[in-house]
């Protein structure tokens, strides 16, 4: 080990992203689901930054065994996540708009970097706890800026949407994110990919605290299940993400 007391996580390499509602105080829906994608997107970059920081630091074959579980599901989050977007999210945003390829843009962006992915889950797939943290990162290093560039253009890109929705023809963005989102997720998704993203969004302090207890949407029992519960399930590798269920950041598990 580096250190005997692990240090607390921080946002790098890669740096967080603002949401448009914090940027320009709109409160529009098109606004409203954009910063949500911007969170989302958070969401994936701390996932990205906890992996970077704590590859190195791993000495223990079960530690190592765990995390690469932690890496896949990071993947797997990150990768479904798009897919949606392109089969779901985008056909039905064209189809309210009544136009072709609104957000071809970013699905240009997203092939920018899958091959990326792909590298890290067969890597990790194949060397399991005997990979090298010098060649897992080596292999992050060269994905991370398209990532990290489509990651910051998406939701502005959300909120232009805004121009396409007419008195005639509306588009109700936040009605089709939230039925495109749900199809996504299923029991295997919500127990062994859904709580890295739910436990790396840090809502405490970003921005103020405006999207404590906000985004994502969760209250009551409800939230005690997705945030405390179903994570006890695959417990330790839900140990290397950067959150607490209480939204701050917290110490690296190792």
């Amino acid at each position: 080990m580096d250190s005997s007391t692990p240090p607390m996580y921080i946002d790098q390499p890669l740096s967080l992203i603002p949401t448009p509602k914090f940027q320009t105080g709109k409160d529009d829906a098109f606004t409203i689901e954009a910063s949500h994608m911007a969170l989302s997107h958070d969401a994936f970059i701390r996932g990205f930054n906890s992996i970077y920081q704590q590859a190195p630091r791993l000495r223990l074959d079960i530690d190592k065994s765990d995390f690469v579980g932690y890496c896949l599901s990071w993947v797997e989050c990150v990768v479904t996540h798009h897919q949606y977007e392109e089969t779901e999210l985008f056909p039905n945003i064209d189809k309210a708009a009544g136009r072709q390829g609104l957000m071809d843009g970013a699905i240009h962006e997203h092939e920018a970097f899958y091959g990326g992915m792909g590298r890290i889950k067969k890597y990790l797939q194949d060397k399991g706890s005997r990979f090298s943290s010098t060649e897992l990162l080596e292999i992050m290093d060269s994905f991370k800026e398209p990532l990290h560039s489509h990651l910051k253009s998406e939701p502005p890109a959300i909120a232009a949407l805004a121009q396409y929705s007419t008195a005639e023809k509306p588009i109700d963005i936040l009605r089709i994110a939230e039925t495109a989102g749900k199809k996504q997720v299923n029991l295997n998704f919500m127990f062994n990919t859904l709580p890295i993203f739910f436990l790396n969004m840090e809502t405490a302090i970003f921005e103020n605290g405006m999207w404590h207890e906000v985004f994502p949407p969760f209250k009551g029992l409800l939230r005690v299940i997705m945030l405390q519960l179903i994570p006890m399930w695959q417990s330790r590798r839900w140990r290397f993400v950067s959150c607490a269920h209480d939204g701050h950041v917290k110490p690296l598990a190792v």
